[in-house]
């Protein structure tokens, strides 16, 4: 019996890119434009691929290439270690971040405007040798990239139980009114139930804490809430409201992108709403950290305290 062997040869990298940027581009111009190299340079880095492996990793149809089943599944495997590699330089930069100062912070969209400018500026005029990343995400994704320690510190809304994640409430405050500049109810300092009844409302959506709250305290003072539209992130709710659709309730640090374009009113009886303040069971950069959270918990209360005062 007789047994034929296939001698592959070692392959090279750049062709292994040349066949991943192939496949997940499409096209062969697509690939040279996302690796910055010639059409000509991927159809031989791709050939040559194939002559070194033995395999038939493409069709070709009418000048296209096309993926085999043997390309596909060479790319799964490609995929894969890919993969692991960004994983790996992840590895490193997590590495070279405890070795200088690199402070990594994730903050929910509805705090990215005004507040954290402010509370990270703070935070860098006492860090001055420190630098610092901003990752806005949901709350969702902060704290999946708290867990791999892809992040220092999470400020997140505060539905989010993670049995990884130290938390604590934070910037705990109750919901205010925020009404179109001129509204008829801008005459009244504090804001009831009973004043938005029949009011055009701009609510959050119904997955929102907020809106659930409201809706209940609602329902204990017998009003029904003039719904005019609905959106699942406080920006949204507070330009509409700026743009006079209709009046709502938000934590006071929502209100800080439209400020000056809104008035504020307090509402009663209190709401109470807070965002998490989170980091991982093994958090880095503790003294950095502790810096940090106290100057995003003095910018919350500055920025309350001059919502009030205009």
């Amino acid at each position: 019996m007789v047994f034929h062997t296939v001698m592959v040869k070692s392959i090279n990298l750049r062709q292994v890119e040349a066949f991943r940027a192939v496949i997940e581009n499409g096209t062969v111009s697509g690939a040279a434009e996302a690796l910055h190299v010639t059409q000509p340079a991927v159809s031989k880095l791709v050939s040559n691929l194939e002559s070194d492996t033995g395999l038939r990793l493409f069709d070709r149809v009418k000048g296209k290439l096309s993926p085999t089943a043997q390309g596909m599944r060479l790319y799964e495997e490609v995929d894969r270690i890919f993969a692991g590699l960004h994983q790996l330089e992840r590895a490193v930069e997590t590495v070279r971040r405890e070795e200088r100062g690199h402070l990594l912070v994730g903050v929910l969209p509805a705090l990215s405007g005004h507040f954290i400018q402010r509370a990270t500026m703070r935070f860098m005029e006492q860090e001055k040798d420190v630098f610092v990343s901003l990752i806005i995400k949901g709350s969702p994704g902060l704290a999946d990239w708290l867990t791999t320690r892809e992040i220092d510190v999470g400020i997140l809304n505060a539905r989010v139980d993670h049995p990884y994640l130290d938390t604590e409430p934070f910037l705990a405050q109750s919901l205010v009114c925020i009404l179109p500049l001129g509204h008829p109810l801008t005459g009244k300092t504090v804001i009831g139930p009973r004043d938005l009844n029949g009011q055009a409302f701009v609510a959050f959506d119904k997955s929102v804490e907020i809106r659930r709250a409201t809706e209940a305290l609602m329902d204990d003072h017998a009003v029904r809430l003039s719904i005019v539209l609905e959106a699942t992130t406080a920006p949204t709710v507070c330009e509409f409201v700026a743009g006079g659709l209709g009046v709502s309730l938000v934590h006071p640090l929502m209100a800080t992108t439209v400020r000056g374009r809104v008035a504020i009113r307090r509402f009663e009886p209190a709401i109470s709403n807070h965002f998490l303040l989170a980091k991982s069971q093994k958090a880095r950069n503790a003294g950095l950290l502790e810096t940090f959270i106290r100057c995003a918990t003095e910018t919350g209360a500055e920025i309350m305290r001059e919502s009030f005062s205009d």
